[in-house]
């Protein structure tokens, strides 16, 4: 059995050396690189061959990959690199790594044409002035063969050991049985569709209730495909902590159970690994990145006999060996089995895991846990957002080089708005003046941090991430989003008219269709993915995606769905229902002491209620949600609702409350929910509804924009009441729409309504 490795990820693990040093930066974007590589290799004569594809073997280890270009005229090979900034402060081990990959390619282009010897290129492309800057070498055949053998042999020993951990690691898997004695009511149906989808390379969208046990139902039928359909890796994305915490569960308990070989990552936030804040990431400057590739190697081996590398485990063997965790961690992505990660490190603009596997060329199969949060997740992706207010005082304390692109902004922007007199307006093409002078402050900041290790003052350099960020995004820019000038209340003497910019994605569909087709399985679960061509439209399923429902444990005699018909609680009706409201949650807490969960529109409405109760039921006990909880105000609402305790718990539908909590048996017994969900109609959300009109069909932009999105945190909240199979509880739902008939469809079909009014 061979060893298929790339040649960057080979360059990359015998030719790194020295410090990590992040200071070379902003790269250029994906979109950036690949025009620049088009643009380099459009300048070339006729008879240049672009991609060209080579690959040799060295023992076990067969090595590929697709060189940039080459000159048959000139008997030249280029390595295209694309950068942005002054080439000259470019760290030497980044300038060495880039020499080793064109030396690899040229040996295999020789032993591929039978060439002598070849002259190699590495021609740096300037994305800001479009100029190149070529470095050459000519090398002869049995220097670039010597140099190949010499990686090669640097990475032979690891090589065979990951061939044998493979073949342990499948061995396993494929004697690897359920570790409980059965399956739940609906896992195994769950289990058997997931395994097909694995099996068969298709996308699957799986709706299914809470307390099947969906990780564990979906994790192990994706671990057994990994031999039959030589996987390669496996990403569990989450949208919460809580998610993946059950994952890393989950798979913890498999790895007792017989799947042992099973290497486990954990991949967490950079702010949320990094020891020390407040050093820049370069080795002048943080110890643990002095030195960093030097000591990479011990510390990998090191993290590698650890079969779950949770966020702890990982830590410690990073400090062990004095590198920076965060950065460990996404070396060891390349090693591990299963990835447990946040939706971003696959779906995001710039995803590692994403870029790992195009440029490994791996076989992955994907969870999208909770994927009804994927919607909104990928948007905020694809989106970004400039406010005026952070860059208007910068220009006075800038550094001196970053005044005048500063100045420049500012005029751009405020001719932007000058005329505009609508408080929001949306825009039908981008500010192509205000862009120009963004990149031109990206630029003259990236040169300055060159040349000042110390970094910029805080507000800067979020205003520099900004304006990075916002020029990449403009360049995705399409039908799928909208560009909108908001205006801000005037401050100051002079009263200076100030805005913010958006990007909105509208559509995540055209980002998120690659990344699902490159995946051989995507498995996409959730309680709640009604209706199926909602997310299919808005998330860029591929053609002949798969759907199940699975069959619900739980039955209609366990929950009793009361609806309150004769309350409305429309905006404008909302004053008038407290009274309804209250006397409603009185009653039940009345006839049923014990803990119950009451979700509203919002913070306002809430408050209503809360000092109604008071005033008139004073008997009541309560708690509500407030307005920017911390996680332990959090953590003690949630702690009041023990078996033995008793009153209600009032939050805000969507908010942390409202899904990814687990409170069974007597610690929840009911909920009300006074509100149909539906997001708030507004300026932007009509410009989304009008957008989605437009690109799916008549009807179907109130549907998208409001109504599905409204009905799913419905259930997602009322989910919370039945969490096992020996649960009851009572559910209240409370708004005259609830009896509709395109209501009750996008409802659970276990539920029975009672009492329905009538249309």
């Amino acid at each position: 059995m061979s060893y298929r490795v790339a040649v960057r990820a080979l360059c990359e693990f015998t030719a790194k050396v020295g410090d990590l040093d992040l200071r070379f930066t902003p790269s250029p974007t994906a979109l950036e690189g690949i025009a620049g590589h088009a643009q380099v290799t459009a300048r070339r004569g006729e008879g240049y061959e672009r991609e060209v594809a080579l690959e040799g073997q060295y023992g076990k280890l067969m090595v590929r990959g697709r060189a940039d270009g080459y000159d048959p005229a000139r008997n030249r090979l280029e390595e295209i690199k694309t950068f942005r900034g002054d080439l000259e402060r470019q760290p030497a081990n980044h300038r060495q790594l880039h020499w080793a990959q064109a030396k690899i390619y040229g040996w295999l282009l020789c032993q591929k044409r039978q060439l002598d010897e070849v002259e190699l290129a590495l021609v740096y492309f300037d994305v800001a002035s479009h100029k190149e800057t070529l470095f050459v070498e000519r090398h002869g055949a049995q220097s670039l063969r010597l140099f190949f053998e010499t990686q090669c042999q640097a990475f032979l020993d690891w090589a065979e050991q990951e061939l044998a951990h493979r073949d342990a690691r499948n061995q396993a898997l494929t004697a690897l049985g359920f570790p409980h004695a059965d399956f739940r009511t609906g896992q195994r149906q769950l289990a058997e569709a997931v395994y097909k989808a694995a099996c068969t390379g298709t996308t699957l969208m799986a709706q299914a209730p809470t307390g099947i046990g969906k990780t564990l139902g979906t994790l192990f039928p994706q671990l057994k495909a990994f031999p039959g359909q030589q996987l390669d890796k496996l990403f569990f994305l989450a949208a919460k902590t809580s998610g993946r915490r059950l994952a890393l569960d989950a798979l913890q308990t498999l790895q007792r159970n017989g799947a042992g070989e099973l290497r486990v990552l954990e991949l967490i936030a950079r702010d949320k690994a990094c020891e020390h804040p407040d050093k820049a990431c370069h080795g002048e400057s943080c110890l643990l990145a002095k030195g960093f590739y030097d000591r990479l190697p011990a510390a990998r081996a090191a993290a590698l006999q650890h079969s779950m590398l949770d966020q702890a485990a990982l830590r410690e063997v990073a400090l062990a060996h004095q590198v920076c965790p965060y950065y460990l961690s996404q070396e060891l992505a390349r090693w591990a089995d299963a990835v447990v990660g946040d939706y971003n490190y696959y779906f995001d603009i710039s995803a590692l895991l994403y870029g790992l596997t195009l440029n490994n060329d791996w076989r992955i199969s994907v969870l999208v846990d909770e994927a009804h949060n994927l919607l909104e997740r990928a948007r905020g992706m694809y989106s970004a957002e400039l406010d005026q207010r952070a860059f208007a005082g910068l220009g006075g304390k800038a550094p001196a080089p970053l005044k005048r692109p500063l100045g420049r902004v500012q005029r751009c922007w405020n001719d932007l708005h000058r005329e505009q007199l609508a408080n929001y307006q949306v825009q039908p093409e981008l500010p192509l003046k205000l862009l120009g002078a963004l990149q031109q402050v990206v630029s003259a900041v990236t040169d300055y941090l060159g040349e000042q290790p110390g970094g910029l003052d805080a507000e800067l350099q979020r205003a520099y991430f900004d304006a990075m960020h916002f020029c990449r995004i403009a360049e995705l820019f399409g039908e799928h989003s909208l560009f909108d000038i908001s205006l801000l209340p005037a401050t100051g003497r002079g009263k200076t008219k100030r805005s913010m910019l958006c990007l909105r994605n509208v559509v995540p569909a055209p980002f998120l269709a690659p990344r699902l087709e490159q995946a051989r399985s995507t498995v996409l679960f959730s309680a709640t993915l009604n209706p199926r061509r909602f997310h299919a439209d808005m998330l860029g399923l591929p053609t002949g995606s798969a759907w199940i429902e699975v069959e619900s444990p739980f039955q209609a005699d366990q929950l009793r769905v009361c609806l309150a018909e004769h309350v409305s609680t429309r905006y404008q009706h909302r004053q008038a229902s407290l009274g309804a409201v209250v006397a409603l949650i009185a009653q039940q807490y009345r006839e049923r002491a014990g803990n119950y969960l009451a979700f509203f529109s919002s913070f306002d409405y809430l408050q209503q209620v809360t000092a109604l109760l008071r005033e008139q039921y004073p008997d009541v006990p309560f708690w509500e949600q407030t307005r920017g909880m911390q996680e332990a105000a959090r953590s003690a609402f949630l702690d009041r609702f023990t078996e033995h305790s008793k009153g209600v718990g009032f939050a805000v539908l969507g908010g942390a409350f409202a899904e990814g909590i687990d409170l069974p048996g007597n610690r929840l017994i009911g909920a009300f929910i006074a509100t149909l969900g539906l997001p708030q109609v507004n300026p932007v959300n009509e410009q989304f509804k009008a957008r989605l009109e437009q690109l799916f069909g008549r009807g179907l932009g109130y549907d998208y924009t409001y109504l599905y999105p409204g009905l799913q945190k419905v259930v997602q909240a009322a989910g919370r009441v039945i969490r096992t199979q020996s649960d009851e509880g009572v559910v209240h739902l409370i708004d005259d729409r609830f009896g509709r008939s395109q209501i009750r469809r996008l409802l659970p079909s276990w539920w029975q309504l009672s009492p329905v009014s009538s249309e």
